[in-house]
């Protein structure tokens, strides 16, 4: 068969997808990891292009790692042969050169915004946003940049398969830069007063706001007509995902020192003084002593206690010999992990291809690095999270290296938490976050039916 596919062999949902993108100056396309943001998006640039003429010159915004996915995806199928590219990533001069090369597109990194908008040309009349919760926040630099520009560009597209990872609030920015404040409002205040209340808060000080009754709803209703999304689940064969808790037991003396410190924000220790100067720095070094270890004064690692290796020694012993991959967080999480188990980081092409061999029998991979565009379920189908993350998007993208289509196996995985933590809360703000994210993707769900 001919690895170059033509348009007929894209699926009627990814269809649907472009026919939105096409009719939508503005969209925001919401679709889980697998559904295939990347070959609908260039299909619609492709029509808008050279069959409705009404795009002249494209800018695609994404991660680093991301941005030789996207030529490959003009290579990989036929239809698409007659679209230029150019990445700009690189050195300043690389970036320059790749933009003034004669193109139809141009990729850069998101870390490059500011400087190409404030240092180029600005030309572009389409924009694609390759991950839309990279624009979650309205005061980042990129934001403010690209918004700078935003009046100037006829068309633009937000991909994203979770656009509220911390929830609701992000949607302003996001939405924001895409149709310029008309859905959500101009400005954060206007939107928080109308749809949220303070939450937590210390006398006039407000640390974080709740929606209003019915808020969720409204604000559903009010992207709706610029938001398409489906799920994988519904278009995909997706292998069986089981979710397996694992706890780990400090002991009372263990539990007293990571008491002592979540009480006093010090703690004094025979190797070292550990102290959290503030409420973020508490909840970090609270996860760090979850994990068995913490960084103290100078960055000396403090010992605490054994019992997460131990219990990731027990998951690598039943998988009987057949790969893992370790999500880890600290950098001396990996490095107590080495000293016990031959584990090999994944951080390379080489090692990516290795492990996709299944020539890597433990694997530990860093959830920042495990992101868009990354496919590792041919190596293996058991994912351990050593230390979870506060970050939505990094743990369900970490999730789906593996749960994805393609998988042969099942996909299991495995959270080690350690009881009475700091780690039970991150796990329950995982999934009241995924509530909040699967509530925003139902709601605009798009119907394959026509009706």
């Amino acid at each position: 068969m001919d690895s170059l596919l033509q348009r007929n062999n894209i699926h009627d949902y990814q269809e649907q997808s472009i026919k939105f993108i096409v009719n939508h100056p503005a969209a925001a396309i919401l679709l889980e990891c697998g559904l295939g943001k990347t070959i609908i998006t260039l299909t619609a640039i492709n029509e808008l292009l050279f069959d409705r003429f009404e795009s002249r010159k494209v800018l695609v915004i994404c991660p680093l790692r991301v941005g030789n996915v996207w030529a490959n995806e003009i290579r990989h199928w036929r239809h698409l042969n007659l679209l230029r590219y150019s990445v700009a990533i690189g050195t300043k001069a690389e970036r320059l050169a790749a933009l003034n090369a004669k193109a139809d597109i141009y990729v850069v990194n998101r870390e490059n915004v500011e400087w190409l908008v404030e240092n180029c040309k600005w030309d572009f009349d389409m924009v694609v946003i390759d991950e839309l919760s990279s624009f979650k926040n309205g005061k980042a630099k990129r934001f403010k940049a690209l918004k700078k520009v935003r009046p100037f560009v006829r068309r633009i597209v937000g991909l994203t398969g979770t656009p509220s990872p911390n929830g609701l609030m992000d949607l302003w920015a996001e939405i924001g830069i895409l149709d310029m404040g008309k859905r959500l409002g101009r400005y954060i205040t206007h939107f928080r007063n109308e749809y949220f209340v303070p939450d937590k808060r210390n006398q006039m000080i407000v640390f974080s706001y709740k929606p209003k009754p019915g808020a969720e709803e409204a604000i559903y209703n009010k992207i709706s007509d610029i938001c398409i999304s489906m799920k994988a689940a519904d278009h995909l064969k997706m292998p069986e995902l089981i979710n397996n808790i694992v706890e780990a037991n400090m002991e009372e003396k263990e539990k007293a020192v990571y008491q002592k410190l979540k009480e006093e924000m010090v703690l004094s220790l025979p190797s070292g003084e550990i102290d959290a100067k503030n409420a973020a720095g508490l909840t970090n070094k609270l996860l760090q002593m979850a994990n068995g270890a913490v960084y103290a004064e100078g960055g000396k690692v403090v010992h605490i206690h054994d019992k997460k290796l131990d219990a990731l020694e027990d998951l690598i012993e039943a998988a009987n010999g057949k790969p893992v991959l370790v999500a880890y967080w600290f950098k001396h999480d990996l490095e107590r992990m080495q000293q016990r188990f031959a584990i090999r980081k994944l951080e390379t092409s080489t090692d990516f291809e290795e492990w996709n061999r299944g020539e890597i029998p433990v694997a530990a991979i860093h959830p920042a690095s495990a992101g868009h565009g990354l496919n590792l379920q041919a190596g293996g189908s058991a994912l351990i999270w050593f230390g979870l993350t506060w970050s939505l998007e990094l743990y369900q993208q970490t999730n789906a290296r593996l749960w994805r289509q393609g998988q042969k196996h099942a996909v299991v995985i495995h959270h080690i938490v350690t009881k009475g933590t700091i780690d039970e809360r991150v796990l329950k703000a995982l999934k009241n976050k995924n509530m909040t994210q699967a509530s925003l993707i139902e709601a605009v769900k798009a119907d394959l039916g026509g009706k």
